[in-house]
Order: structure tokens, then C-alpha cells, then sequence
């Protein structure tokens, strides 16, 4: 069984936009709701074995700021692969999670994030910004994720419902 933690960015400024999509910061929103996703992955007993982001800004600082709360100390691995990936990307990036690894968080972008959501659980479910799901993969080894398994989702939080100040979508 393998644990599969897939966290969109958080919240991204769209007054920083001079070098471009994948140069984005986050917003002031978007910093506040990192860490407190860092502490829910804390709280929850879920601190990753690996964690591999997209090699955009948003996502990085993401990545940055919620291993810092949960105490995920080894190197944040990124890819440019995850930038506005297919299903198909996503599945790729997973298979070469290393199989010693038992939790996985991985950083990225929507649609994505939902598409893969969807094909792993069957259902649809709408991932904000800053937005986390714990999957339970019922595999061994990170590669047969390509048999596309039910994976079974065990938990979905938003920072608005964790924090009331924070009434973003």
C-alpha cells in the first residue's frame, strides 16, 4: 500500500506577472495557507518520504513552506514535468517515485491534479488552490500506478475549511 499526497499550488499573485505563467509568487493568501497545510500534514501523522514539485515559482514556495511546517527535511525534488501536465505526465511522475518511499507528497497544478484525481478514484473532486489529498494506493511498487488501481481517497482539505479567515476558493 502506498500513501499518495497531491497538493495544487496555493495561491498565486497576478500582479507579479513580468517573467511570465511559470514565474508567478504566491500571494499573500497563498503564504498564510502553505504552512498551515504543512501543520494538517504534520497533525495528521503524514510527513512524506519524498516530495516532488513543479518547477514553477507558486509551486516551489508551496513545496518550500509546507515541508518547513511538517518538518520533511531531504531535498525537494522538481520537474518540469508536472508544468501544466496531462494525466499521462502525472503517471509518469509517480512511476519514478522510488519504491523504498511509502509516502509520496507531490505539488502541482490543476486540471491535473482533478484529472488524475479522477481516474485513480473514480470521482470528481474540485481541488483549490492549496488544496490537499490523501489517496491510499493499494500497490507496491510506485510503477504499477500505471494499472491505474482504485485508489481509495481517505481525506480532502482546503485551507478554507481549516482556517475561517481564509475564504479564498
Amino acid at each position: 500500500m502506498k500513501t499518495l499526497l497531491l497538493l495544487r499550488h496555493a495561491k498565486s499573485s497576478w500582479s507579479h506577472n513580468a517573467g511570465g505563467d511559470h514565474s508567478r509568487p504566491l500571494s499573500g493568501r497563498g503564504g498564510r495557507a502553505a504552512p498551515l497545510m504543512g501543520q494538517l500534514i504534520l497533525d495528521q501523522e503524514l510527513v512524506p518520504d519524498v516530495v516532488v514539485s513543479s518547477t514553477a515559482r507558486r509551486a516551489v514556495d508551496t513545496a518550500q513552506l509546507v515541508t518547513e511546517t511538517c518538518g520533511f527535511t531531504e531535498t525537494v525534488h522538481t520537474t518540469d514535468e508536472l508544468y501544466h501536465a496531462s494525466t499521462a505526465e502525472w503517471l509518469s511522475v509517480l512511476c519514478d517515485l522510488p519504491d523504498e518511499a511509502e509516502r509520496a507528497l507531490v505539488v502541482g497544478h490543476n486540471p491535473g491534479i482533478e484529472d488524475l484525481l479522477l481516474l485513480l478514484g473514480g470521482e470528481h473532486h474540485r481541488m483549490s488552490t492549496a488544496a490537499l489529498a490523501h489517496v491510499e494506493l493499494p500497490i507496491d511498487n510506485w510503477f504499477d500506478v500505471t494499472l491505474i488501481p482504485r485508489a481509495t481517497l481517505v481525506d480532502l482539505w482546503r485551507p478554507k475549511d481549516l482556517d475561517p479567515d481564509d475564504q479564498g476558493r
